[in-house]
């Protein structure tokens, strides 16, 4: 299964984790997924991960609670998640990294850099919850997932802004693997509703996230109905030192719909 990595020990917690191992001479990049049903690092960073390991050491883990990574934890939170992160870091004796995160993600990178800078080198975001928002549609419903295909083919068609080729047949995939053993447990513990909490529980301190000096770069689709473009609008306001990359014909997954641009952009800026 390519979904599987190596195992290693992060702060106590068996974890799957894909490690390119050699750093070509730019440093480590460590990528955190998404939240959306079945997701594991796999499925979000498949195209990224042979394009930054080109010139960086890419680290993958499945965060606590999501893909093949143990789920043995009293609770799911931010602190929790964070812990898990520099614990990933520890294991593999990484002092620092780059640090890319994605929708969900982007609050653990956030928080990486807000208590951790001096683990954190650059900063990626994309599509990124992390500020208050008013939850949208589209992700109360990707949190409200209960499985079955037709529910998963829905999701698919509200994560892109373009059709899907073989929709089917991805639905069912990640139908599948949304399926795994102690998957939709897990997943639906994480995000009851009302679901607005869950944003405002990952949400940041408006005034940590201004005092962030890591440069960073943000990415979000014009058309995602995820996360609202506002809130990359917002982190480049708040954080000094970032730009902002606005994909049109884009939705919520940018390094999907525009894997070449996207890796590139992305690769230009953490080798500056």
């Amino acid at each position: 299964m390519p979904e599987l990595g190596i195992t290693i020990d992060a702060a106590d917690i068996a974890t799957n984790v894909h490690d390119t191992v050699v750093d070509p001479g730019g440093g480590t990049v460590l990528l955190i997924h998404g939240s959306g049903p079945g997701v594991s690092a796999w499925a979000n960073w498949r195209l990224t991960i042979p394009a930054l390991s080109e010139h960086f050491r890419v680290v993958a883990p499945d965060v606590v609670g999501f893909g093949y990574t143990e789920r043995s934890v009293a609770s799911y939170d931010l602190e929790t998640w964070t812990a898990h992160a520099i614990g990933v870091l520890d294991a593999l004796e990484i002092d620092r990294a780059h640090v890319v995160g994605n929708s969900f993600g982007g609050s653990l990178a956030l928080s990486l850099a807000i208590h951790h800078p001096q683990r954190v080198r650059r900063l990626g975001l994309m599509g990124a919850v992390g500020i208050p928002f008013d939850i949208t549609p589209g992700l109360d419903s990707v949190w409200g997932y209960e499985p079955s295909v037709e529910a998963m083919r829905e999701l698919l068609q509200l994560f892109t802004a373009s059709p899907i080729g073989d929709l089917d047949g991805l639905a069912e995939l990640r139908y599948r693997a949304s399926i795994q053993p102690g998957f939709q447990e897990s997943f639906s513990a994480m995000f009851p509703a009302p679901r607005q909490q869950w944003v405002d529980a990952l949400a940041h301190d408006t005034d940590d996230i201004a005092r962030i000096e890591n440069p960073t770069i943000i990415f979000h689709g014009r058309e995602d109905r995820i996360i609202p473009m506002s809130n990359s609008l917002r982190l480049l306001e708040l954080i000094p030192d970032s730009e902002l990359h606005v994909f049109g014909h884009c939705g919520h997954w940018t390094q999907i719909e525009h894997a070449a641009a996207f890796n590139r952009l992305l690769s230009d800026f953490l080798r500056r």
